[in-house]
């Protein structure tokens, strides 16, 4: 599908801005109760992963040390998927563990490859 190449360095760079967006909505729910409230009462944990979630959103968004941002984000997904999600049943569409599975990829990805263009830094 070579007439797609040229689209590939902007649709990386969406990627990432979408990406560590949706990821800082994460954190302002946890923490801000916005856009819409947390549903659960938070705890030293979720209070943790929704500093990290904002901090290391804004700057995935950004392109602003990106790659330990992203590294970060990654590490922390697949920390919530085992201790959330991944012992109640092996496959995630099941357990309700497909997001913070598909979160811990996506980041991983960003991690290894930086910001890309429209980045503050790191390309």
């Amino acid at each position: 599908m070579t007439f797609l190449d040229k689209y590939s360095d902007g649709s990386y760079v969406a990627f990432r801005i979408v990406a560590g967006f949706l990821f800082l909505c994460h954190g302002t729910q946890k923490l801000l109760g916005y856009p819409v409230e947390f549903p659960y009462p938070l705890s030293a944990m979720s209070t943790s992963a929704g500093v990290i979630e904002v901090v290391a959103g804004l700057l995935i968004m950004l392109g602003f040390y990106s790659r330990i941002a992203a590294f970060i984000a990654s590490g922390t997904m697949a920390v919530a998927y085992w201790m959330v999600h991944g012992l109640n049943d092996p496959f995630p569409i099941a357990n309700g563990g497909e997001l913070s599975a598909l979160y811990c990829f996506c980041f991983l990805y960003i991690a290894t490859k930086g910001s890309g263009k429209l980045s503050l830094n790191d390309r």
